[in-house]
């Protein structure tokens, strides 16, 4: 059985793009090769070729080992965390109802 790849929507590939370049640039801020990278995070030259192009076939977790390396494996846990909208749809089911209970006769 085969898997579909599906295409991502345009803004994750942007998303995806960004995020690829900023690990390009983090990298070679930090003057660090390419080789010694794809080595310290267990994977290929081109897979880190294809995660610093913005790839959305690489997993999760080897853009995830490719941050641990670079030390920035900490804003993973930034990803989601001021969720403006959902904390508005969560504060939207708390409110009280505006509907009264009947009352029942004695």
């Amino acid at each position: 059985m085969t898997r579909s790849a599906r295409q991502p929507l345009p803004s994750v590939s942007r998303a995806l793009a960004e995020l690829g370049e900023n690990i390009r640039l983090a990298r070679r801020r930090r003057k660090l090769s390419a080789s010694l990278i794809a080595e310290r995070a267990g994977m290929t030259r081109p897979t880190l070729r294809a995660i610093e192009s913005g790839s959305p076939t690489v997993t999760l977790g080897s853009y995830a080992n490719v941050l641990h390396c670079l030390g920035l494996e900490k804003d993973l846990a930034a990803v989601g965390r001021d969720d403006a909208l959902g904390r508005k749809l969560q504060d939207a089911e708390l409110a009280p109802s505006q509907r009264k209970k009947a009352r029942r006769a004695p």
